[in-house]
């Protein structure tokens, strides 16, 4: 692949989830930051040097409401596609521009999402 990997930023507090997704994700040949919570989502999304081409954020996170942190990160980068993993996807208002997979979803239906969002 000629092109360097787009990156992910994977929000998701229940650390086996998140390291299943990020596994997922590697193989696909993503780089992938990982943040256990909002918090520490946000320090990335401040770092200016932090190249950051889709956010994956969990609905439920321990210190904000992923849907919160979709709005900090759109003022941060305006630019950047966000996508929302529930397990009560059918329940979600969704802000425009953002997307939606259900848990728990399959490899295959991840892999189909992202590439979508990241128009490969």
């Amino acid at each position: 692949m000629s092109d360097p990997a787009s990156t992910i930023l994977v929000v998701e507090d229940d650390s086996i989830v998140r390291m299943l997704i990020v596994d997922v994700l590697e193989e696909l040949e993503y780089r992938v930051l990982e943040a256990a919570d909002g918090k520490a989502a946000l320090a990335f999304l401040q770092d200016p040097e932090a190249k950051i081409n889709l956010l994956m954020t969990d609905k439920g996170l321990p210190d904000m409401d992923g849907t919160e942190l979709a709005k900090k990160a759109a003022g941060l980068r305006p630019a950047l596609p966000i996508l929302f993993a529930s397990g009560y996807a059918e329940n979600i208002e969704l802000p425009p521009g953002m997307h939606l997979i259900g848990k728990p979803f399959s490899i295959d239906q991840l892999r189909d999402k992202v590439k979508s969002i990241l128009g490969q």
